[in-house]
């Protein structure tokens, strides 16, 4: 079942992997806020990323689909 963005349990979505258009991993999601989704990326060099719930196109399951490329994600990157 796929949940689209306006019907997802944001609680369910903690400790789900995050993926944007192509696959692009955008890590594991840390936190929801009212406005934003925070993703961290690797394990060493750790990258967050604070992405608009408005970016979010579904939930699986097993992964936070995002409607946003790798090159658009760096612009959500905090490091």
């Amino acid at each position: 079942m796929v949940a689209l963005s306006s019907n997802i349990n944001w609680d369910e979505v903690i400790d789900k992997k995050a993926r944007g258009i192509d696959d692009y991993d955008l890590g594991e999601v840390q936190e929801v806020n009212d406005n934003f989704v925070i993703t961290q990326q690797g394990i060493i060099d750790k990258d967050k990323f604070y992405l608009a719930k408005r970016l979010v196109d579904r939930f699986d399951g097993l992964y936070l689909w995002f409607k946003i490329t790798e090159v658009e994600a760096q612009e959500f990157r905090n490091d």
